[in-house]
């Protein structure tokens, strides 16, 4: 086990996060953040004040104690290049070191792009694609398929030097045109090809886009926006000035001042590309960051997005008791086995591994009906490796390992993302998930497989054992009458 912490320090910001990691996965323990809008100095004088360098160190002092309460033996501190423009940023550097030991480093363009696609690719299932990440003074455009970067390069404006040219979007997007058509891979670029957009001004495009199609579901990462979605979130945002654009909730602290330099980007890149939507990556570099420095497991490793997701949220909250993984398994053995009797598509495979994984993750709330606290958690646990709707459904399923928590003027709340074929799915895979809970009742995996034999209005279920499994088959015949509900089946387990 290792902590690490991670130091970023941009023209707006001090943000420090601290992971715990361990066998290759991590957990956030603390953040935190601190206002410093270096920028103005910057391009004034070419020089950072005395005063602003003096509440920097004193700042990273604090950072310092905090790293040593927290028993860090690892800093990632990381400078955004436009400090290169300082003509003192040398002697600031040094100062820093002199007075908390911590060694601040630029990263070149290609470490820029490696860090910001170990970001994307382990945020959204994509294998293969193209990302746009809108920094504020740069835009990187990268081509990848299977884990790898097969293309990149970068155009030299973002949402803050584009926004600062005080043009029109019109102008600020054909400049931004012209820009793209010198990418020299364009004609590898498919109809069909997949995007990830990166960036406060992708996220907040998100933001803006779920208020005004009434999106139910309050996850960011992996929203999709469609080209329409888009045009209507860049109309309702030219009918406000800036004030109002503060006000727009969730949206970033630099989004309303850069707001419009972001789009124009974001619409030259749609027409261009001919883009029909765009999925949102809520990572940022110092996501990339972290992933780049895991040790243990190497996460090139992780060719399946979701397990390793799962994986790494039970790593940290698992006991001895925990038979998470064990559920996982069995859930997955019972849907291949009854298959010709749910007649669920493999699209349903993963809501199922999420509900069958996660089954238990309510009791952390309230032990009591813990299957309808494990919807929240779900919901809320930054699940990646699938689509918003798979995981709204895997939190519908492990509610549904009691069929009575099901409430319709809940599910009605989704109607949008959810169908009617969906309803029967979730209640489904709820009983599934619930008997893969009750054959792995002792915790000490006795029954390996299962067998099914379909026999007239009857299921018969043979277990293949390496022990006694009468405990198992008793727990499991609890199940069978909401088993008959879903299934229109009698369950027998022998």
């Amino acid at each position: 086990m290792e902590n690490i912490a991670v130091i970023i320090f941009n023209e707006k910001q001090l943000k420090m996060r601290i992971i715990e990691t361990r066998s290759g996965r991590f957990r956030v323990v603390n953040e935190i953040a601190d206002k410093f809008d270096i920028l103005k100095e910057i391009k004034d004088d070419c020089l950072l004040k005395p005063k602003t360098i003096s509440n920097i160190v004193n700042v990273l002092k604090m950072y310092r104690k905090m790293i040593e309460n927290f028993k860090v033996t690892k800093i990632i501190a990381v400078a955004s290049d436009i400090i290169l423009n300082s003509r003192n940023y040398r002697g600031f550097f040094e100062e820093i070191y002199t007075n908390t030991g911590i060694n601040f480093v630029t990263l070149p363009e290609e470490e820029i792009i490696k860090n910001v696609y170990a970001a994307v690719v382990n945020s959204i299932d994509n294998s293969k694609g193209f990302i746009i990440d809108i920094d504020s003074h740069t835009t990187y455009f990268i081509r990848y398929n299977r884990r790898t970067i097969l293309d990149s390069i970068s155009i030299p404006y973002g949402s803050t030097n584009l926004t600062e040219l005080n043009e029109s979007m019109a102008k600020m997007c054909d400049k931004i045109k012209k820009e793209i058509k010198k990418i020299p891979f364009l004609d590898t670029i498919e109809e069909d090809s997949l995007y990830v957009g990166m960036g406060s001004a992708f996220v907040d495009l998100g933001k803006i886009a779920k208020k005004i199609e009434r999106y139910p579901l309050d996850i960011d990462n992996n929203y999709v926006v469609s080209a329409e979605t888009f045009d209507k979130v860049v109309s309702f945002v030219n009918t406000l000035d800036l004030e109002k654009v503060r006000k727009i909730k969730g949206i970033s602290e630099e989004g309303p001042t850069n707001i419009q330099g972001g789009f124009a980007i974001i619409k030259a890149f749609m027409t261009v590309l001919n883009m029909t939507k765009v999925s949102i990556a809520t990572c940022t570099i110092m996501d990339g960051l972290i992933q780049t420095n895991l040790s243990g497991l190497a996460q090139e490793k992780f060719t399946d997005l979701l397990s390793n997701s799962l994986d790494n949220y039970y790593e940290f909250v698992n006991d001895a008791n925990s038979i998470n993984s064990s559920v996982y398994s069995m859930a997955l053995i019972l849907f291949k086995q009854l298959k010709v009797v749910h007649k669920l598509p493999r699209a349903y495979s993963k809501p199922l591994r999420i509900a069958a994984y996660m089954y238990d993750c309510g009791r952390r709330i309230n032990y009591e009906n813990y299957e309808k606290c494990g919807f929240d958690v779900i919901l809320n646990s930054n699940i990646v490796g699938a689509s918003q709707k798979e995981i709204l459904l895997g939190a519908f399923a492990c509610e549904c390992q009691n069929l009575d928590n099901l409430n319709l003027s809940d599910w009605l709340k989704y109607k949008d993302i959810v169908s009617e074929e969906d309803l029967d799915a979730v209640r489904k895979l709820g009983v599934l998930v619930r008997l893969a809970v009750a054959l792995n009742v002792s915790r000490k995996n006795v029954i390996n497989d299962i067998v099914c034999d379909i026999l007239g209005d009857s299921i018969i279920m043979k277990t293949i054992v390496t022990g006694d499994p009468s405990f198992e088959i008793l727990e499991g015949l609890k199940v069978s009458e909401d088993y008959k509900k879903v299934f229109k089946k009698n369950l027998q387990i022998i």
